[in-house]
């Protein structure tokens, strides 16, 4: 195994370079980046980047290709592009983005007037919160549903709960969302939970109970409304796993032996259905951390790394686009790893390393 997990971490540094390599090219082909916008700042557009990119005037200053540049200083062209360090190759700049990255510099953002990583070290809490509690409450639910569903398998009670499980699964979460802010955030019913923020604005003032109290209070709405749209793929998931291994020899054989039926399927049963629920944990955290939460982020006004990925790559802020890709990535290839292993102590049986041999 250690020669394994060894191996693993070596193919995450190709994986990581292919990545940014590939992303580096698509970011550099695409139209309106930051050179664009600021020209278009200077000459009244107020960083429209589509007028740029398509309704731009074609005339150009003499040895600049940019569009909308007509007018201009070619000396002042010049400038912003050794301000955002395009005055380089894009072969250049590319591996010096790397060298810096070796030192886990991932540079200033072009807009923010911050470095990447604080940026990202400020809007963390609020990705981890929404990640972290949605994905417990998710498992935690879907768990015991699944295996009542799988030991009640064709009854009314799995009917009327599979069709809950198919409604909430239908309505996208963005869309719940808005329901919960209409019934229960003052949009026309009630007004029992905040819509905007982490904490309130006396957050500090609160002793450690108001101050839990408080998170939580705020974290509700989001929370729930992820949950409704993540726990339906997990409970059926448990409940398939579980009616499959029910239905094995040695689950016959060790109810003929005379066993009860909690020793059954909690002894017997338990560890080999829940190997794909319980090591799928890493990921299904990963993806809800990553790239469930952007548009729950948006509707509740939560400042996270969804907002933050978004709202750079619409603004073509390279460094953050760039810095949060290698962060994501490299915690992505970490913990397919962190499942890997899960899987091994789940089941010792499982051995990557010999299988790989």
């Amino acid at each position: 195994m250690p020669a394994y997990i060894i191996r693993r971490l070596l193919l995450i540094i190709p994986t990581l370079l292919g990545i940014l390599l590939i992303n580096f090219i698509i970011i550099q082909a695409a139209p309106g980046g930051p050179v664009e916008q600021m020209i278009a700042k200077l000459e009244g557009f107020d960083g429209a980047t589509s007028r740029i990119a398509g309704g731009g005037a074609e005339v150009s200053v003499a040895g600049s290709s940019y569009r909308g540049a007509q007018g201009l200083d070619p000396e002042l062209i010049g400038e912003i592009e050794r301000l955002y360090g395009f005055d380089k190759p894009a072969p250049e700049r590319f591996w010096i983005m790397l060298k810096n990255y070796v030192q886990l510099d991932f540079g200033e953002s072009f807009f923010r007037d911050a470095k990447v990583t604080e940026l990202i070290a400020e809007k963390l809490p609020v990705s981890i919160s929404l990640g972290l509690w949605s994905t417990l409450i998710t498992y935690l639910i879907s768990i015991p549903l699944g295996i009542a569903k799988a030991t009640r398998h064709g009854s009314p009670f799995d009917v009327w709960t599979s069709s809950a499980i198919i409604l909430g699964y239908a309505i996208p979460a963005f869309l719940f969302a808005i329901l919960l802010i209409v019934v229960f955030a003052g949009g026309s019913y009630f007004n029992w939970f905040p819509l905007r923020g982490l904490t309130s604005n006396n957050f500090d003032e609160l002793s450690m109970l108001g101050k839990v109290s408080d998170y939580f209070w705020h974290l509700a709405l989001p929370v729930t409304a992820l949950v409704i749209g993540n726990f339906a793929t997990l409970t059926l998931l448990t409940k398939n796993s579980f009616l499959d291994e029910i239905n094995k020899q040695y689950v016959v054989t060790a109810r003929a032996k005379g066993l009860t039926q909690h020793r059954v399927l909690y002894g017997h049963v338990f560890r080999n259905a829940m190997l794909l629920v319980i090591a799928g944990f890493p990921a299904a955290f990963l993806g809800i951390f990553f790239t469930g939460s952007m548009l729950i982020e948006v509707i509740f006004s939560l400042d996270g790394l969804g907002l933050l990925g978004f709202e750079s790559i619409i603004n073509r802020d390279y460094p953050v686009v760039f810095g949060t890709l290698f962060i994501f990535s490299l915690a992505g290839l970490v913990m397919k790893l962190i499942s890997d292993i899960t899987y091994t102590l789940v089941d010792p049986r499982i051995d990557f390393a010999n299988r790989e041999a």
